[in-house]
């Protein structure tokens, strides 16, 4: 169950019935509103009291130094900071002078409604002030999809038993203060006043603020626009200073009277553009959503939100509580990306400071195969991205000796900000990780434009690095050394499973997609010799195995090494990197998130039924799951080799991890690739969903606890319908041509006359495996 007692299990949103303050920094992620690149956190409209206030720019950010006490060869000087931009949530009330604080007084009642159909939040509460007059507000936010630079709030105050003065301030504060969350000073010293102002304006119901980051010299502006809805006797004001601009309104209000304040919000950003040309796009903005009105928003936010749902809803029937969270898990992903625009996708979206902002191989890996199937325009946009940043991943490369491109770790703008070699010098399978992004969007879209243009340097410069980066030993067979794999309590090893699998895909569509673009090729410098040596390096790619185990090993010589001492490692010493040495880690078989079992999703091509069976058996009790990423993909792969119950336990894990914060750092932000890890779950684990081969591949089975499944994919031009049951599945085709698709390995064809409905088979029966002691999911049963 959710351990959140506020939050209603229920389909279509999530309802909070009640204010708990120690848990507002949790509830403040949770109700975040985004569009990939506007974000802001659920804070109360009133601003305090606050968790962790968060207003977030996609790419804006600050540098902080990152001193070594041993510097070395190639490590990045500075970090990288997601900073607080200018705060434009702000609505203070004043009740016959008392400030509207729900910390005194009495609180009668409070509720908050994310609509998960119309992309709204929703506010209403009764509050009685410490002199006894009780007052009705209620607001509803939005950030919107279709308007990229524009956020919204409706706010509305109803006196309930006397006549009432009331002021309310409508504000843009840059530079609010900060709860310290980081244990990094340096930086704590980056984020705090980081925006130097630049000029500031209030005229009529008009509000503006443009700063300048201190180290990273982005320009920041804001502004902001009201409608009033009150009594005539309704007087309002504005005036501006540094760091703040407000709009200040009075009015006295009879019992049954209300005053309505509408604030449209505009954010704009440039390293480029002048601050005319800043100030003047933000004004462009705000003339536009003036035109479209309040409703207007509203509605365009609906209907969007009802064209993605027709396209990407996932039904369950039988776990209301899972239901309600692969809908709240879409949505988040959906907010992530949908106008981020050649712009990351962090790990937390724009829902907290959480990694300081960084995106890291999460997006690829997790976020973009939910995204290729259900809004794959945000694919095109986030691949555009790491198009872009390939000057700076170019030069990583040089500075390693190697060819190619080397991509970073950690990162905003693209400049490796990881101050740990193991992981971001060693962790090279993050080029895969985008490659295989690349060649799942083409494939999955049928988008030749995007491979010519963008995919295919992509592809290009990906390849050149491992063909550098490997090298064939005397007996032709092509190795990988000193890498990190997925798992990061194994460092440098030789032959990573997972990333040479990868990596041997990646050289092989380098080779296929330079053929198809001859001319394109030989402008990146490609000729037949180069492509002919990724494709031989594939061929003879190395994938270590342990014959007298029958298993595949994580690594060359993984299975070789001591078993981390589960039975002596006590409940709350985990997670274990805060708890032991990485060097005591790094040379035993402990595993912190899927590796090898991760390859025999992603690659499931390269091992048999029976090898992908003894290999799950092997690594689950070696499984501790110390990182989020971890649960999804342990119940795709329970799923595919018969454990559908223990399937059902790590969906539970992975879909809660937010709504229950199991991880206890939900106050930090959502963690968006556990999000789209639900979707993963579901439609991977239980559809039995496989996006390699010819075509795509279904193999579905259910657990008991669930009655029903139902999911929609949108495919080269296609929507897709996928309903399940316990004992048949079946395949419709909403829109578009006939398509051929796979069921269990027989080739099916389906039209919108043709429904095809087929039998589900009960998965081989097996020996459930262990996990680690006190690392088992918990039940769901």
């Amino acid at each position: 169950m959710i351990s959140h007692p506020a939050y209603a299990i229920e389909p279509w949103c999530l309802r909070e019935s009640e204010l708990r303050l120690e848990g507002l920094a949790q509830s403040e992620s949770v109700f975040t509103l985004s569009n990939g690149h506007v974000g802001w956190r659920g804070n109360l409209d009133e601003g305090e009291p606050h968790g962790l206030p968060g207003t977030y720019l996609n790419g804006v950010h600050e540098l902080h130094p990152l001193p070594y006490a041993e510097a070395g060869y190639g490590y990045p000087e500075s970090g990288q900071v997601v900073i607080n931009v200018t705060n434009g949530k702000l609505i203070r009330l004043l009740v016959d002078d008392e400030p509207f604080d729900l910390r005194y007084g009495r609180l009668r009642s409070h509720e908050r409604t994310l609509d998960l159909r119309s992309g709204l939040l929703h506010r209403v509460c009764e509050w009685t002030s410490p002199v006894g007059k009780t007052v009705r507000v209620r607001s509803t936010r939005l950030v919107s999809f279709t308007q990229r630079a524009i956020a919204a709030v409706a706010y509305e105050v109803e006196p309930v038993d006397a006549q009432t003065n009331l002021v309310i301030q409508s504000e843009l504060v840059a530079n609010e203060q900060l709860p310290t969350r980081t244990g990094d000073p340096r930086a704590s010293a980056a984020i705090e006043s980081c925006l130097q102002p630049e000029e500031h304006t209030a005229c009529d119901t008009r509000l503006r603020l443009v700063h300048r980051t201190a180290r990273t010299n982005l320009r920041v502006a804001a502004a902001a626009d009201h409608v009033l809805h009150g009594p005539d006797s309704t007087r309002a004001w504005s005036e501006s200073s540094d760091d703040v601009g407000r709009l200040t309104v009075t009015t006295l209000l009879s019992p049954g009277q209300t005053f309505r304040l509408e604030k449209f919000v505009a954010y704009g950003w440039s390293g480029f553009r002048s601050l005319p040309a800043v100030r003047d796009q933000v004004e462009a903005a705000l003339a536009r959503v003036r035109s479209i009105g309040w409703q207007g928003l509203v509605d365009q936010q609906r209907d969007f939100l009802d064209d993605f749902w027709r396209h990407a809803d996932v039904e369950v029937d039988g776990d209301a509580e899972i239901q309600q969270a692969v809908r709240f898990a879409l949505f988040h992903v959906l907010q992530s990306a949908r106008r981020a625009e050649q712009r990351a996708i962090p790990a937390k979206g724009l829902t907290g400071s959480g990694y300081d902002g960084h995106s890291f191989w999460d997006t690829e890996t997790y976020v973009l195969p939910v995204l290729t199937y259900t809004s794959p325009n945000c694919v095109a946009e986030a691949l555009c991205w790491r198009q872009h940043t390939l000057p700076a991943a170019r030069d990583r490369a040089r500075q390693f000796g190697l060819r190619g491109a080397a991509f970073p770790w950690r990162t905003i703008d693209g400049a490796e900000c990881s101050g740990y070699w193991p992981a971001g010098t060693a962790a090279f399978h993050i080029n895969a990780d985008i490659a295989a992004a690349v060649v799942r969007y083409v494939w999955a879209t049928g988008d030749a434009d995007f491979e010519r243009e963008t995919g295919l340097e992509l592809l290009v410069e990906t390849a050149r690095l491992w063909r550098s980066l490997g090298h064939h030993d005397p007996g032709g067979h092509f190795h990988i050394d000193g890498v990190t794999g997925p798992d990061e309590y194994s460092a440098v090893a030789n032959d990573n499973a997972y990333t040479n699998l990868m990596a041997r895909a990646n050289l092989q569509a380098a080779a296929e997609a330079a053929e198809r673009h001859p001319a394109q090729s030989a402008a990146l410098g490609v000729d037949e010799e180069e492509t002919a040596s990724w494709r031989d390096a594939a061929k003879a790619m190395a994938v270590p195995y342990n014959r007298a185990l029958r298993v595949h090993e994580q690594a060359e010589g993984y299975t070789g090494l001591d078993v981390w001492d589960f039975a002596g490692t006590r409940p709350e010493q985990y997670p274990l990197l805060l708890h032991f040495p990485y060097f005591d880690l790094y040379r035993k078989q402990v595993v912190k998130q899927a590796d090898l079992v991760l390859a025999m999703y992603l690659c499931g091509d390269a091992f048999e039924e029976e090898q992908k069976a003894r290999n799950f058996a092997y690594y689950e009790p070696l499984t501790v799951r110390d990182s989020s990423l971890s649960a999804c993909i342990q119940c795709v792969m329970a799923a595919e080799v018969g454990h559908l119950s223990l399937a059902y336990d790590y969906l539970g894990e992975a879909a809660l991890v937010d709504l229950a914060d199991l991880a206890k750092n939900t106050c930090d932000g959502l963690h968006i690739a556990s999000l789209a890890g639900v979707w993963i779950g579901l439609v991977a684990g239980f559809g039995g969903m496989r996006d390699h081969g010819e075509v795509l591949h279904f193999a579905p089975s259910l657990p008991e606890r669930l009655n029903r499944l139902s999911f929609s994919l949108g495919f080269r031009q296609r929507c897709l319908r996928i309903d399940l049951t316990g004992s048949q599945v079946t395949y419709t085709l909403l829109e578009g041509e006939p398509l051929q698709i796979s069921h269990r390995g027989e080739v099916i064809v389906l039209s919108k006359e043709a429904v095809q409905t087929r039998s589900v088979e009960p998965p081989t029966a097996r020996s459930e495996p262990a996990q680690p002691p006190g690392r088992r999911p918990g039940p769901r049963r």
